[in-house]
């Protein structure tokens, strides 16, 4: 249902699991698994993975808190997009990417929840995309001291409001780690 018909096949993303993005997220070794098991299955059906790793000023590049958790380990096949901004698609080369291989649908995981898995999200949903959130596999830290909700309402409230998504020819989905069978995507 993409609008962007010549782009049948599907992508996995794993978006920032970075050792500083998630080192105190709730449920991070679930959450963590999850990703990994999903990392796993897509490699047997052979579907393309694009690894986000972002760098600013608090996560910067070669630092411990910057690269990935250990439990995740990236082929030299599956493309890195390193990015600065919440959106994966600003100012980066994963459009081309995702174009180079005929993807329009998206299934995306990773951190944080309300902020670079939701800005990725809605920036691939407004660009064409078919959008899958796996529900059990974002996560992000607790910023409620800053007046925000607490992790776990963040998390849930990404995955109830991202089920009721509309726009004209795409689609906005939320499934479980389990429900997703990557061999009829």
């Amino acid at each position: 249902m993409t609008t962007l018909p010549e782009r049948p096949n599907t992508a996995l993303l794993v978006v920032d699991v970075q050792n500083g993005v998630v080192d105190e997220a709730p449920r991070r070794d679930v959450i963590v698994a999850n990703i990994a098991a999903l990392v796993d299955r897509a490699r047997i059906a052979e579907m393309p993975i694009i690894w986000i790793q972002h760098s600013d000023d608090e996560l910067v590049e070669d630092s411990d808190p910057w690269r990935y958790v250990p439990e995740l380990t990236r082929t030299d096949t599956e493309p890195l997009v390193h990015k600065r901004y919440g959106d994966s698609f600003e100012d980066t080369q994963l459009e081309a990417l995702l174009a180079a291989v005929g993807v329009g649908h998206l299934i995306v995981t990773g951190a944080e929840s309300d902020a670079c898995v939701r800005s990725t999200i809605h920036g691939a949903f407004v660009r064409g995309y078919d959008v899958t959130l796996v529900a059990d596999a974002h996560t992000t830290g607790d910023k409620s001291r800053w007046g925000a909700p607490k992790p776990e309402d963040v998390i849930a409230h990404t995955n109830l409001y991202w089920q009721f998504q509309q726009a004209p020819g795409r689609t906005a989905a939320v499934r479980r780690t389990e429900e997703l069978d990557f061999r009829s995507t």
